[in-house]
């Protein structure tokens, strides 16, 4: 049974203007979401990561600006629609997590009123008493502890990983088909990290999410996700499902990325392998591939003309003109 794409990304073009030029962030990446599974976007900072979460919402404020491009949810073009239509949109059918719970807390409010207020706008409930039991039945959808006494907590009287699980249980409360995490464990300690994966994997099964997740941690990404898309430059040079990348690694950059991971079995008095140089300026990005000043691979050809990302094995897609160079070589 072919699986339903529920969100397609095609071209899309975001820039941000500064006082020293134009910064090209996004350069026309195409990019599909399939129904029902957690698709990872990885790469280092300043690689379009959240900016491509943020342009799937609409929430790209200046100076930043989508220039080009579609997000297709549903067959509707989003960048296409009236702002009253994106307030539907937003929290409703797609929801996003951000790294820092705090930040999007309100520290005045108890968790119990600021999840409520959410419900009222997108469930209409009857009754306070209503509301209350939706409150504490998302909580515990989110395995908070003690949902009844957490409603009247405010967000200081709170752990990090329970303020993250109370931003997880406000944004499911509109009961959205696609929820974005960016970098929303990035924060947390590695037990709760791994509390916060488990419960997303969970939330998942039982209610059929899709999610998008955004990280720069490759293995964090190689736990949760079915699979990885790894962005460069605001471009996409390897997608794939997570067993593909991660045992086959066909991008020149996606191998640097691995071998710069500290391996326990390895000599830890060997070095690890960092991958020269730094960013391309995004002011003026390369014309040929991205990732041609820090690629040990690199042809002549790359230099002035870039590669497409096209399908080199099924289901499996790659922007490097050295498409054969990699497979079965080991890294």
């Amino acid at each position: 049974m072919k699986k339903k794409t529920i969100l397609k990304i095609r071209n899309l073009r975001v820039i941000f203007k500064t006082y020293a030029g134009i910064v090209k962030a996004i350069n026309g990446i195409d990019l599909d979401i399939i129904r029902g599974e957690i698709l990872g976007i990885v790469g280092e900072t300043g690689s379009g990561k959240s900016v491509t979460a943020l342009s799937i919402l609409r929430l790209i404020d200046p100076p930043g600006e989508i220039i080009d491009g579609e997000v297709l949810f549903k067959g509707i073009n989003l960048l296409e629609q009236k702002e009253k239509y994106m307030r539907n949109i937003r929290g409703k059918e797609i929801a996003i997590i951000f790294q820092d719970p705090t930040t999007y807390l309100n520290p005045v409010y108890t968790i119990g009123d600021q999840i409520a207020e959410v419900i009222k706008e997108h469930q209409k409930p009857k009754s306070e008493k209503e509301t209350k039991k939706l409150t504490v039945e998302i909580l515990k959808t989110v395995i908070m502890p003690d949902p009844e006494m957490i409603i009247n907590r405010y967000p200081h009287e709170l752990s990090t990983g329970m303020r993250q699980r109370a931003m997880i249980a406000m944004m499911l409360s509109c009961h959205p088909e696609i929820l974005i995490a960016d970098e929303s464990t990035t924060a947390l300690d590695v037990t709760i990290q791994a509390q916060i994966l488990h419960l997303l994997k969970k939330l998942k099964e039982k209610l059929g999410l899709t999610i998008l997740f955004i990280s720069h941690d490759l293995g964090v990404i190689g736990t949760i996700c079915d699979r990885i898309a790894i962005m460069y430059a605001g471009n996409i040079l390897e997608l794939g499902t997570t067993v593909d990348v991660f045992d086959k690694k066909m991008h020149p950059y996606t191998r640097g990325l691995f071998r710069a991971i500290p391996d326990i079995d390895k000599d830890t008095s060997i070095a690890l392998e960092s991958i020269p140089g730094n960013l391309p300026n995004l002011i003026n990005p390369p014309s040929g591939c991205s990732f041609y000043d820090r690629c040990y691979y690199k042809m002549p050809n790359c230099k002035s003309n870039k590669p497409s990302l096209k399908e080199v094995e099924k289901g499996h897609y790659l922007s490097c003109f050295n498409e054969n160079g990699f497979r079965g070589v080991k890294t």
